[in-house]
């Protein structure tokens, strides 16, 4: 949510924020705007709607040329999407401007503060608030970074900060607190930003900003304090991805292209866990075996997809540790009163890293003694660092809204902390773990195999896309499936969709089958017979009732045959993986009705990619 990007450096500042922009449009966002430093002045363009709208501000009103800027993508908050609420921001007396990603929870109070010192806001936005109190300090005499330490802790809430001074060309001030900031470390330039995607044409060198930490940046480097001037520790790192990772490939869509990256991302997710001798370890565990082994209750807190991903975790976590598991909306989380003790392990799902709810709920976890491990595809971000260990996805970028390879490769790493802990607990033998492994191994292949079969499903896109309503149904893993296959078709396609267990249909679901309806089951495979055959009579109940059925099915299991109308095969898995496979032909579904709507798939209406407000 919100994108910033900010540059000082020896190329073209308003070439290289702009194209930062455009590698961050995946976030979300409803205007877009720019300020750049030349000749002791600030130069400042900013429109609502799409960056082309900005692009083409630009192109009829150019900005002199410098070398010196800052750029922003909104996400609307205080104040609608309007010209005047875009940023950057400018104090009183135009000299510093600011951009904002976060809230600020006390900018009533401050706003009135600066009103009754005869400030007259331009903006409806608590992010001018930022930019004013910056623009008083600066004015008082204080240096940019001096200024923004005073400010820093005057703010209350999320915030990164980004501002530029017209009288001081060389350099930028950037803060943080709950908000996501790197800093870019090129040749004789720095770049900092809310996303790595931002910079990674020029460098992937990068810089993890701690929180409360201030850092101001040259074309020679960076330098980073706390809020009170004390010199700040940060983390370098290396970005193990390049600009091709982030573009489209001859693909339509970012999402279309990462839902056939999935192979690829579900194996690297796997790729060197096995030690010498045969076990299994993870990226960065930094808790004993003992403590683990005194874990008397696990609870997964994470939300929207990564929530799903965690309901497909307890279903295996449960069978192969015995211990209890449960799942919680992070958003929920720290308010219900959690029951929480030294002796429970919280795992959190966030692809970003930087989920604001999430990172609260981690928070609140390790003030009550909790253990926590953190499942992330960022490298650097705040909640694996706040984590006491980390199991990353390696999946790469991904840029589309609507999370696809991130689902996938969640699904596969709370598989491993599964077996980790199975391993370390001592509840499955070494061998039992090992065919797991073999089996997990070899989905990478499975998936490839379902999406060299997808004409049916494009096919069965356009034949369906005239309907306003479809049902997802599934039992065991294959409810959360359901719940992620309706989630992907509500996030692009903006149809009615929802999942449900199938055994709950005749609580009140079956009410919304009608004559026509689809309904997609996802059937277990056939060696859970009870299972299966109760599945296979809830195909029969909808059908009955007039009901299209889509029915998801592993290749052999001829049983659901007579009562469905669309059969999709599967390559055959056990229960617990099957989500890896079942979950493919709903994403390309969801992504191929989307298209054949006329619908932005990759930036769908009023989401975000990373929501790092509350």
């Amino acid at each position: 949510m919100c994108g910033i990007i900010g540059y000082v450096g020896p190329r073209d500042a308003e070439s290289v924020v702009i194209d930062g922009l455009r590698r961050m449009e995946y976030r979300g966002y409803d205007s877009a705007g720019i300020a750049v430093v030349t000749d002791g002045q600030l130069a400042l363009r900013k429109k609502s709607g799409k960056l082309s709208n900005l692009v083409a501000e630009l192109e009829e009103r150019p900005l002199p040329s410098s070398h010196t800027g800052v750029g922003h993508t909104r996400w609307a908050t205080h104040g609608a999407p309007t010209d005047d609420n875009a940023h950057p921001h400018t104090g009183a007396d135009g000299r510093v401007a600011l951009v904002h990603n976060g809230i600020i929870e006390n900018f009533a109070a401050l706003r009135a503060e600066l009103e009754a010192d005869g400030v007259v806001f331009a903006s409806e936005t608590d992010s001018e608030v930022a930019a004013q109190l910056l623009g008083r300090e600066v004015a008082r005499g204080a240096s940019l970074v001096e200024g923004m330490r005073v400010i820093c802790n005057r703010l209350e809430g999320a915030f990164t900060l980004v501002a530029v001074d017209a009288q001081a060309p060389d350099r930028l001030v950037a803060a943080r607190r709950n908000s996501p900031l790197v800093v870019g470390v090129g040749e004789n330039e720095t770049f900092v930003a809310s996303d790595v995607a931002a910079f990674i044409e020029f460098t992937r060198e990068a810089v993890e900003m701690g929180q409360d930490q201030i850092v101001e940046v040259t074309p020679s480097g960076y330098e980073v304090t706390d809020f009170d001037g004390n010199p700040g520790e940060s983390k370098p790192f290396h970005v193990d991805w390049d600009l091709s990772a982030a573009e489209k490939g001859g693909y339509d869509w970012f999402m279309r292209k990462e839902i056939y990256e999935q192979p690829r991302a579900v194996a690297d997710t796997l790729l060197g866990r096995l030690s010498d001798d045969g076990e299994l370890v993870l990226d960065e565990i930094r808790i004993s075996a003992d403590d683990l082994r005194r874990v008397n209750k696990i609870i997964i807190v994470a939300c929207g997809t990564a929530h799903y991903a965690g309901l497909v975790a307890k279903y295996a976590i449960e069978h192969w540790t015995r211990v209890a598991c449960e799942v919680e909306i992070a958003s929920e989380f720290r308010y219900r009163d959690p029951i929480i003790t030294s002796e429970s392990l919280v795992v959190t799902i966030s692809q970003s890293g930087e989920t604001a709810d999430t990172l609260m709920a981690i928070r609140h976890a390790r003030v009550q003694g909790a253990r926590v491990i953190a499942i992330c595809n960022t490298n650097g971000a705040t909640i694996p660092r706040e984590s006491d260990a980390v199991i990353y996805t390696h999946a790469g970028p991904e840029i589309g809204v609507a999370s696809t390879k991130g689902f996938l490769t969640q699904v596969a790493a709370c598989y491993l902390l599964g077996l980790y802990l199975a391993q370390v607990r001592g509840t499955k033998f070494g061998d039992e773990i090992a065919a797991v492994l073999d089996e997990l191994n070899g989905m990478p292949a499975k998936i490839q195999q379902v999406l060299d079969n997808t004409q049916q499903v494009l096919d069965l896109a356009a034949r369906l896309k005239d309907r306003t309503s479809m049902l997802f149904l599934g039992r065991h893993v294959g409810y959360p499936v359901a719940l992620e296959g309706a989630l992907k078709l509500k996030e692009i396609s903006y149809l009615h969709a929802e999942g449900f267990p199938a055994g709950e249909l005749k609580h009140g679901p079956i009410a919304l089958v009608d004559d026509g309806i689809p309904v997609f089951v996802i059937v277990p495979p056939q060696g859970r017979d009870q299972l299966h055959d109760k599945v296979v009579s809830n195909i029969q109940e909808v059908r009955a009732r007039g009901a299209k059925t889509v029915v998801l099915v592993e290749e052999g299991d001829h049983e659901v045959e007579p009562y469905s109308d669309e059969i999709i095969r599967l390559p055959k898995a056990s229960t617990l993986l099957q989500p890896l496979l079942a979950t493919v032909p709903l994403q390309l579904f969801a992504c191929e009705l989307a298209t054949l709507l006329g619908h932005d798939v990759d930036q769908p209406r009023n989401l975000a990619k990373s929501v790092t407000v509350e």
